[in-house]
């Protein structure tokens, strides 16, 4: 199914960096790594004597009526700051492992060669990208895999995408931690539920000589005045919650990094060096693709009516594929037809940290590919992606395409 190749070199040394590119030591990741777990742990106590207090103003206190009143408090703050499993997008195409074989051996065959955890669902969307998400109470693995970036990426990019997804979820990564990760989605789920709303005031600018406008005009002003109190109310919380999940974005970061580092070790060694630059190359071809997406999108409902209802748009992707083709043409020759969409695109690594990760896959010594498709391979995983592709191509129909 797979063609498999020795890799000719032992594994490259480990680098780490910070977000201003300059090496990191490894006791700075650990303390950082310590301290984030030290806050996640202090937010899942928080929301658990929250809770407890709660049950007991509203238990112990019943026969009352301050005690349970008082003990809604503490109770909304605990269910807006509860962990929430994640879910699956019930608006994307999913497979799983019987859906598509080949693409699950694929999967799988890239995450034992990582030692990391197989995925195990599959979603599309019409986004240029390809992330892993959790799902359920045993956070299941799902990777989210976006068309544009699949039609425009060659085979061997493609492997090394989703090996670079695949080994980014690795246990150095910090943020794939459940512990981590659920304090941080019920500090930023918590945070939103408590956004004040904008149009939760009443405008009142009738006819001074209505009848009882008076008495509106008074009832508009107690309702604006009880909403702003609300609002002040909400605001510590909310402010509360905001800073402790921006406290442990900070001190994820430098474990984060180390992590994506060495997701692109793991990608050069599967897919290549040379693949693996390839592929971290291409990324910043997403504004151009997404662009010509949203072109054909245009052109096809455009002219819909001179075509079948029973035709699939077929070529549509294909299509995506020629175009990426033609822009690593023109990036190659310094030609363009649109300077300035080519500069957008091809503006590569203008982050201090992507520089660093481009240099040690062009620096250190190259790595052969492990896993490489042949072409029935090809063909099949094609056909198995036959109906989610089509799924995508009619939603973004239907919603259109988002163009950063």
């Amino acid at each position: 199914m797979f063609e498999r190749h020795r890799p000719f070199i032992a594994e490259g040394e480990h680098v780490e960096s910070d977000r201003h590119s300059r090496p990191v030591s490894a006791a700075r990741i650990k303390i950082t790594t310590a301290a984030a777990y030290a806050v996640a742990g202090m937010v899942h106590l928080v929301t658990a004597a929250l809770f407890t207090v709660s049950l007991l103003l509203i238990v112990l206190g019943f026969r009352t009526v301050v005690q349970p009143l008082v003990g809604l408090m503490p109770l909304g703050l605990a269910l807006a700051m509860r962990p929430r499993p994640g879910r699956l997008n019930p608006d994307l195409p999913t497979l799983r492992g019987a859906d598509a074989p080949v693409l699950f051996q694929l999967l799988n065959d890239i995450a034992d060669r990582g030692g990391v955890r197989r995925p195990d669902t599959v979603q599309f969307t019409p986004d240029f990208s390809i992330t892993v998400t959790h799902f359920g109470f045993r956070r299941k693995s799902c990777l989210v895999l976006g068309l544009p970036l699949w039609a425009a990426y060659p085979p061997q990019q493609r492997i090394a995408a989703v090996t670079h997804a695949l080994a980014y979820t690795a246990p150095h990564n910090v943020r794939s931690r459940a512990f981590v990760a659920t304090a941080l989605e019920a500090l930023t789920a918590g945070s939103e539920t408590m956004r004040a709303n904008g149009n939760a005031y009443i405008s009142w600018n009738a006819n001074a000589y209505a009848w009882r406008a008076d008495d509106v005009a008074a009832g508009a002003r107690r309702f604006n005045i009880r909403a702003r109190t609300s609002e002040w109310v909400l605001w510590m919380p909310r402010a509360a919650m905001a800073a402790t999940a921006r406290l442990l974005l900070r001190l994820t970061l430098p474990a984060l990094q180390s992590a994506q580092l060495e997701a692109d070790d793991a990608t050069a060694r599967t897919a290549s060096s040379e693949a693996a630059v390839a592929a971290l190359n291409d990324q910043h071809l997403a504004r151009a693709i997404c662009l010509e997406v949203h072109r054909l999108v245009i052109e096809t409902k455009t002219l819909s009516r001179t075509r079948s209802a029973a035709t699939p748009h077929g070529d549509f992707w294909e299509n995506v594929a020629h175009h990426a083709e033609r822009l690593r043409e023109h990036r190659g020759s310094g030609r363009s037809s649109d300077p300035d969409a080519l500069t957008t695109a091809f503006d590569v690594a203008r982050d201090p940290f992507d520089a660093l990760r481009m240099a040690r896959l062009t620096d250190t010594p190259q790595h052969r590919a492990t896993i490489v498709l042949n072409e029935s391979s090809l063909t099949r995983i094609a056909n198995e992606l036959r109906l989610p592709e089509q799924a995508v191509l009619s939603k973004m129909m239907r919603d259109g395409i988002a163009v950063t």
